[in-house]
């Protein structure tokens, strides 16, 4: 999975606390999770004997467990019965017998691979919170800060940049709030036994599942064998939350432009040949991850399609692509987090730009105007105006009987940005902070 990282890539698309939930080792542990968990389940149940379940309990991974796996996993395809080998002299022979029992190694490594998405998974929460955190204090902080909207690239109404900073949030926001319908759905127990019936279980297959589940925190349900819409919700949610951040550095990457100067970042690259650039390293990283998350994305979409019952082709492609994920997310917010917390505002330079451009002002102007006669003629009587040569207000005037002074006002754009500003982080204050 890591074989791709070096010097030049890991700055840019590494996190290493989210690739350490998917090492050799964590996966090895959490498959041994799974074990155990199984053998408690089914000696609750009367399947196991308790003191079967007690030895298989205390049960270590050998130091050389991640090559006996690889040994394995190149003769057999899946760990598990390399696994098992390699626990097994651990266990007397009686207790051996019940080590594994009933389940496929489906079972096991679905549910370590939830297992290692689960503590994944709470660390990208922890990170996506002070993320938004701080584009809520941004939003709050310039929530009167005017300046000019942008639209398919060019000057459109006067926003605030607490809007701005309040649409960069909004789908952050909505990742959040989706957190715990995400997790009952993607991280879910696997055990279905050889085909998918629990057939080894009689009619108490789904008992145990249940008693495993909650063991370890997982949701219960049906097996999931060829069902991969689980790994594709988790898929969808982490491209969720590299998408949004990457399109936070993409605005910043055009308003740190020389020409346009409305934003800085504190720390900046530094050019190799000219000593006055400061290069958005941060902005551009953010953007970087956006094209590999969808491709990875795009893998586990291919590989959703299992073949009957279960399927060895596709399967393991999962294996390498969802860690890879999970980890270009983690990078996205640690980055995003650096990005924020070196910003720099130019808000007098944000003013100065509006008051630079009375045609701005212009719809404003033709909604007013079209309350006695009509937008089309509105429109008209508009467009000569800034045609005329002399300011907006004065070659107005003559218009109606309206208070320009107030339909020109920058007052009326700053509480409707506040207005919708504030709507998108209600949606995250109704949830409250607590999102597990």
């Amino acid at each position: 999975m890591t074989g791709a990282l070096n010097a030049l890539t890991a700055p840019i698309f590494g996190h290493g606390p989210t690739r350490a939930h998917f090492g050799d080792g964590a996966i090895a542990e959490a498959m041994l999770r799974v074990e155990v968990a199984l053998a408690q389940a089914q000696a609750s149940l009367g399947f196991v004997p308790n003191a079967a379940a007690a030895e298989i309990s205390a049960l270590k991974l050998p130091g050389s467990v991640v090559e006996d796996l690889t040994i394995g996993v190149a003769q057999a395809g899946v760990p598990v019965p390399a696994l098992l080998s390699a626990l097994r002299n651990q266990l007397s022979d009686e207790t051996g017998d019940f080590f594994h029992f009933g389940a496929t190694s489906q079972d096991i490594v679905d549910t370590a691979f939830c297992l290692c998405a689960q503590a994944a998974l709470d660390d990208l929460a922890d990170l996506l919170t002070d993320l938004v955190d701080l584009l809520h204090d941004l939003s709050q902080t310039h929530d009167k800060t005017l300046m000019l909207a942008r639209t398919r690239g060019q000057l459109a109404t006067p926003i605030t940049f607490g809007l701005r900073a309040a649409q960069w949030a909004q789908p952050l926001v909505s990742a959040e709030s989706d957190l715990s319908e995400l997790r009952a759905g993607a991280l879910r127990i696997q055990l279905g036994c050889a085909s998918g019936s629990r057939s080894a279980f009689g009619g108490s297959g789904d008992d145990v599942a249940r008693a495993m589940a909650a063991q370890l925190n997982l949701s219960d349900g049906p097996p999931w064998h060829t069902d991969r819409s689980g790994v594709q919700k988790l898929s969808a949610w982490l491209m969720q939350v590299v998408s949004a951040i990457g399109k936070i550095g993409r605005d910043v990457s055009i308003a740190t432009r020389g020409e346009i100067a409305e934003l800085r970042l504190a720390q900046g690259g530094a050019s190799s040949t000219m000593p006055h650039k400061s290069n958005p390293v941060l902005a551009e990283m953010l953007q970087s991850l956006v094209p590999v998350a969808t491709g990875y994305q795009a893998g586990l979409a291919a590989s959703a399609v299992h073949l009957e019952e279960r399927d060895g082709a596709n399967w393991p492609v999962e294996w390498l692509l969802m860690p890879l994920l999970f980890e270009t997310a983690g990078a996205a917010l640690d980055h995003g987090i650096a990005l924020l917390q070196g910003l720099e505002v130019d808000a007098t330079s944000m003013r100065d730009r509006v008051g630079s451009e009375p045609a701005v002002h212009a719809e404003a102007a033709v909604f007013a105007l079209a309350e006695t006669m009509g937008r089309g003629k509105a429109t008209r009587i508009v467009k000569d105006a800034l045609a005329s040569g002399q300011p907006l207000r004065q070659a107005l005037a003559v218009h109606g009987a309206v208070d320009w002074d107030s339909v020109l006002s920058d007052a009326p754009y700053i509480t409707a940005a506040s207005k919708v500003a504030d709507e998108i982080f209600a949606k995250r204050q109704v949830l409250g902070r607590e999102l597990r």
